[in-house]
């Protein structure tokens, strides 16, 4: 699959790894910074949305997504765990769960931006979770050095894989973009049940926050991942 992603949020708080715990296959290991899992909310928006052998279809090349993650290893190899993925196209969020066997959902989403503003919303509209909200108002401030691999920023942005459990079976897709050039933001509103909705309280105190304003992504098919420990 080719995509672009932008107008994009990552919103982080450190958070305890046993609070994810139970959330998480047991074959695959939280990752951590200094100590720290951390979770994510991730607002943005896609479009020029292809498989590689075929040109954009009409009606679902482009949409609104709003992902909730962590992030994990398996045999060495970090990634993406995702708890939840809104979206704004019901084609999207069949294929996906179809093909990917992702979390994703419908939502009801809406992004407007005025200058360097941002107001991003979304509301939950499928029956198979339980109900979320998410409302934001940010404004896109500097650009950032490329980040480094020892540093968070790093730990946080830079991942080139997600995995997903299927029938007990656990799955990876490879994903190739160049790094994300990131800016500073600051939040003016915030309004979220994401988190909450997965039966984990939203950390307290303030989301670390980057921006990027667009890159191109290459997303690979799901590949099952040869669980060792289990095959000894």
């Amino acid at each position: 699959m080719h995509q672009h992603w932008g107008k994009l949020l990552f919103m982080h708080w450190p958070i305890e790894a046993d609070l994810l715990r139970p959330l998480i296959p047991p074959q695959l290991s939280i990752d951590t910074f200094d100590g720290a899992a951390w979770i994510g909310v991730v607002p943005f928006t896609m479009w020029a949305i292809r498989a590689s052998f075929l040109p954009t279809i009409p009606g679902t090349n482009a949409f609104h997504e709003l992902n909730v993650r962590t992030y994990v290893h398996f045999d060495g190899v970090p990634g993406v765990w995702f708890f939840s993925l809104d979206a704004a196209n019901r084609l999207a969020v069949w294929s996906a769960r179809r093909f990917y066997h992702l979390c994703y959902f419908n939502a009801r989403m809406r992004l407007d931006q005025t200058g360097n503003t941002i107001n991003y919303s979304s509301i939950r509209e499928d029956k198979r979770a339980a109900p979320a909200r998410f409302e934001a108002s940010w404004s896109i401030g500097e650009s950032l050095s490329e980040s480094q691999p020892d540093s968070l920023e790093f730990f946080l942005t830079e991942r080139y894989c997600l995995y997903v459990s299927h029938r007990d079976q656990l799955h990876r897709s490879r994903i190739f973009h160049n790094p994300w050039p990131l800016r500073r933001a600051t939040i003016s509103n915030y309004q979220s049940t994401m988190i909450e909705s997965l039966g984990v309280a939203e950390p307290r105190g303030q989301p670390l926050l980057h921006y990027a304003e667009s890159v191109a992504v290459d997303i690979w098919p799901l590949r099952r991942v040869e669980d060792r420990a289990l095959a000894r």
